[in-house]
């Protein structure tokens, strides 16, 4: 659990510094430039990200089980995670109408992704993955917000087309991943025993 602990202080710390050191981060990027702070942002992020799953792997070995999940969470899960991969592929469709009226989508689906996964998992390495990263969504969409307001920011009508699209791309990835990346990354299927 240590490993994943470390990791997840690693990826998520990195990806906090717009909720908890706005100042240092503008310095940072003003020092580094745009590039090198992205070169160094992702570095960082890589790390954690390894460090994770190679936590993860490791506390799947020995889990601790919190609690018995009952077999209608996982039906519940599904539908959510397909709304958490439309969310996230809204967030690169430009002029999607889920971005214009959601103004943040990547973190609203991780949100319910992690909402999901919490809903179907009962061992305590899932609980803190997930719960991780939902308290972290929950606190990068409330800073994005206020962002938002404390800048004014308009976003623009969205438009049918890409909205279509974000939606066929977000099925689309689900649809991969539930039926057969899912199996081969974690070991899990979804939709089977």
């Amino acid at each position: 659990m240590t490993v994943m602990l470390l990791g997840l202080v690693i990826f998520l710390g990195a990806h906090s510094s717009r909720i908890v050191a706005e100042p240092w981060r503008e310095r940072a990027i003003a020092r580094l430039g745009p590039s090198g702070w992205k070169g160094a942002y992702s570095l960082v992020s890589l790390l954690g990200l390894v460090l994770i799953v190679w936590g993860f792997g490791i506390a799947r070995a020995q889990p601790v089980l919190l609690w018995l999940p009952p077999v209608w969470t996982r039906h519940v899960a599904a539908p959510l995670v397909l709304i958490a991969f439309v969310l996230v592929a809204a967030a690169y469709v430009p002029g999607n109408a889920l971005k214009a009226r959601l103004h943040h989508p990547m973190l609203l689906g991780v949100k319910v992704w992690a909402f999901a996964h919490l809903l179907a998992n009962g061992r305590l390495h899932d609980v803190v993955l997930f719960g991780a990263f939902l308290l972290w969504a929950v606190l990068d969409y409330r800073a994005a917000r206020a962002r938002d307001r404390a800048s004014s920011a308009v976003y623009a009508r969205g438009r049918m087309v890409p909205t279509l699209v974000a939606a066929a791309v977000g099925v689309l990835g689900w649809a991969v991943f539930a039926f057969w990346a899912h199996r081969l990354l974690f070991g899990v299927a979804p939709f089977g025993p």
